[in-house]
């Protein structure tokens, strides 16, 4: 067993009819999807939103923006999920969006670009229910790295120079304040692809991989079920290696082989 999974060789599912690795390469493609554009959503909304944050930090909109990102925290994604398609996919209010699946009926006939607006049109929804959690942590992370940044010497003394708030903030504190944020990429996104994933995926019927091992888990199919723990351990284990280089490669002041014993 510990050879054949060494060697990506799970053999058959008991009730999927082929192979277990096949079942999951064919779903992958979607949990990807959601993992990748979720984090690119929240990363891309969260980091200026912290920066702008610590920068008017105790002021009125840094009160505001701190309920508002709580609250949403506090919602679960697959609630959120539900209400979004009460609002906007045919519920008791507009018909926007798709309710279900990531293409329409007639994908194949469609032209490239046809392909990749019904794609985008197709996966608003779940990436905002997704995103909504991913928020909160990642823009109180960089609100509080500013800070801790801005009261620093070093600020003092670009100031002194002459330099004006912006290319303080954006010359000296930004790269030594997103240390921590930027090394974290690789486990958010193991995060992003792993967590919350299934309940969205039911609500919209999106067949990856939190669909394909609920499915396991019911029927008792057990090499799906090995199958998807070895590959989301082995992942998550390289995801966290990969993040402690990350930090070597942002900051090459982080040199332990230098330092003397």
């Amino acid at each position: 067993m510990v050879y054949n999974f060494a060697t990506l060789d799970f053999g058959e599912s008991f009730f999927g009819k082929g192979p277990v690795l096949k079942l999951i390469k064919d779903r992958l493609p979607i949990s990807m999807t959601l993992g990748l554009w979720t984090l690119i959503l929240s990363y891309g909304i969260s980091i200026p939103l912290g920066i702008r944050k610590a920068v008017h930090d105790g002021t009125r909109f840094d009160v505001w923006t701190s309920s508002a990102v709580i609250v949403g925290y506090a919602i679960p994604g697959f609630l959120f999920a539900v209400l979004l398609i009460i609002l906007f996919a045919g519920g008791n209010f507009w018909n926007i969006f798709p309710r279900k699946g990531l293409g329409s009926d007639n994908w194949n006939d469609l032209s490239l670009i046809g392909k990749v607006l019904d794609y985008l049109w197709h996966i608003v929804l779940p990436i905002t229910a997704m995103a909504l959690g991913g928020f909160a942590s990642t823009t109180f992370l960089t609100k509080n790295s500013f800070l801790d940044e801005i009261k620093k010497q070093y600020v003092t003394t670009a100031r002194a120079k002459g330099l004006n708030e912006r290319q303080v903030l954006y010359g000296h504190v930004f790269r030594n304040a997103m240390l921590i944020v930027i090394a974290g990429f690789p486990a958010a996104f193991f995060g992003a692809l792993v967590e919350g994933a299934l309940l969205i995926e039911q609500t919209f019927t999106l067949n990856g991989l939190g669909q394909l091992g609920y499915d396991a888990l019911r029927s008792r199919d057990y090499p799906i079920i090995f199958a998807s723990l070895y590959i989301f351990g082995t992942i998550g284990l390289l995801l966290s290696l990969i993040s402690d280089l990350v930090y070597t490669v942002v900051d090459p002041r982080i040199d332990f082989e230098s330092r003397e014993v």
